[in-house]
């Protein structure tokens, strides 16, 4: 695709327009052309970083130091970032370049792009990352442009020069302040913060559509769904209204006066999900509007910024993991109903031949496993700081670990929701005819795990349902919530 400005979205090619192309070289002269004539010290380039931000830096340090910033802070290791993470970083990296406020060459941004274009990997840490910001696993992903460090090529841990070298490029050479550029911000936390926000997005649609299978199966009253009980709340009015879309006015199990409370209370569960999450995706869209360099060229000025402290993102991204914990609360205790005959209705543990067969309860056991995971996750990331830099840097917000925590109890909730799709489907196979509106969806599951006739082994087909679902082939569930 052609970038032509800071409105784009990730493409499988890259090609910067040239209007663009000369708005960034106009934006380095006036950058260069401020530090020229600037008299005070310029943090990380006139002067060291953190607590040696006081000493000045000669003409020869100055002209190192870009190059050393980048490496003597690569402290991590592994286990690295998958390599879809790392092009998405890569990807925030360059629409924060792309912004008015940056002022790196335009040199350096085509850089970036051919790399992103010909699959450059770098090998960048997930982990020990104790840094105000993110200068750890900047520092791993962007030493390699100058030929230092490790990439990934088909995983393998391959030296940085000679990835480099076999895509036909030098080693870039970093121009005043590039180096500073390529350390600053929060583009580990961006990054994940979009990736995770649209994966709570999609596990929110899925865990709507179990909701209303355990409905449909379990023959639940539905009063208890009416969207006139969400006054003022309109994530749960809209919630509660797909419900009803989905379920509709279905048969109600004789003698059910209330389905269990794993049911009842889904609908807000659901809707808080679906608030927190909005509220993390709008909080990203903020970040865009905001100078994420520091200092921030800003109306020809050099101005000091704080984007490295990404607090209101990793806040809001423990808040959405805590969500998720309790979808799968809910999620794996519908399981259990469904398994229960009492409940039910249904041959016990969804199998034709309760007693010699197992049914479908080992498949309610790696949910409880998967959830045992996932609990474990929600305790908030973001807090818990502790001085470095000899009390120069005394505060983390560690957004980054928070990321880290939601892309894993996605994760988990995937695996919860792919084993609770399955028993919905296997219930309402064993039960026959059930709402006319979810019958494409429980086909869509049948299509990737066949009902249980006879105990087989599940696990491999969890996991395709897993990946199923990940790419969006699930019909039945609402467009969104």
């Amino acid at each position: 695709m052609i970038v032509t400005g800071s409105d784009f979205t990730d493409g499988e090619r890259w090609e910067l327009a040239e209007p663009l192309v000369e708005t960034l070289r106009q934006r380095r002269k006036a950058l260069l052309t401020a530090l020229e004539s600037r008299e005070k010290p310029v943090y990380g380039v006139t002067t060291g970083m953190g607590r040696l931000a006081g000493v000045a830096l000669d003409a020869r340090q100055q002209a190192e130091h870009q190059r050393t910033l980048l490496i003597g802070r690569a402290v991590g290791g592994p286990p690295w970032l998958p390599p879809e993470d790392v092009r998405a970083l890569l990807v925030a990296r360059l629409r924060d370049f792309l912004q008015p406020w940056s002022g790196v060459s335009a040199e350096l941004v085509q850089f970036l792009v051919d790399r992103l274009n010909d699959g450059f990997t770098p090998a960048v840490p997930r982990g020990g990352l104790g840094s105000s910001g993110e200068i750890i696993p900047l520092s791993h992903a962007f030493q390699t442009f100058l030929g230092i460090g490790t990439v990934l090529e088909d995983g393998v841990e391959t030296p940085a020069v000679e990835a480099l070298a076999r895509r036909g490029a030098e080693p870039y050479v970093l121009g005043p302040k590039e180096g500073a550029s390529l350390l600053q911000g929060s583009p580990l936390a961006v990054m994940h913060a979009q990736r995770g926000w649209a994966e709570a997005r999609q596990l929110i649609q899925l865990q709507t559509l179990t909701e209303a299978m355990a409905i449909d199966v379990l023959g639940a009253p539905r009063e208890v769904f009416s969207p006139v009980t969400a006054g003022g709340d309109d994530h749960l009015r809209r919630l509660l209204q797909a419900l009803t879309g989905m379920v509709g006015a279905g048969p109600v199990r004789p003698g059910v006066v209330q389905a269990p409370l794993s049911v009842r209370v889904a609908p807000r569960a659901l809707a808080h999900a679906s608030r927190v999450n909005t509220d993390l995706h709008e909080t990203v869209a903020r970040w865009q509007t905001m100078p994420g360099d520091s200092p921030s060229f800003v109306e020809g000025e050099l101005i000091p910024g704080t984007a490295y402290h990404a607090v209101d993102l990793g806040l809001r991204m423990d808040a959405v993991t805590a969500a998720l914990v309790h979808l799968g609360e809910l999620s794996v205790q519908r399981m259990h109903r469904l398994l229960d005959e009492r409940f039910s209705g249904l041959p016990a543990q969804l199998t034709s031949d309760p007693g010699p067969r197992a049914g479908l309860v080992p498949l309610h056991k790696r949910a409880v496993g998967e959830l045992h995971a996932l609990r474990r996750l929600a305790s908030p990331a973001t807090l818990g700081s502790i001085d470095t830099s000899a009390g120069q840097e005394d505060v983390q917000a560690f957004a980054w670990a928070a990321g880290e925590q939601l892309r894993a109890a996605a994760a988990h909730l995937f695996a919860i929701t792919a084993c609770e799709l399955i028993t919905g489907s296997q219930a309402r196979y064993l039960a026959s005819d059930g709402v006319a509106s979810l019958a494409a969806a429980y086909e869509w599951v049948r299509s990737v795990v066949p009902p249980v006739e006879e105990d087989r082994p599940l696990g491999p087909e969890v996991e395709r349902l897993i990946a199923a679902c990940r790419e969006g082939g699930l019909t039945g569930a609402p467009a969104s919530t």
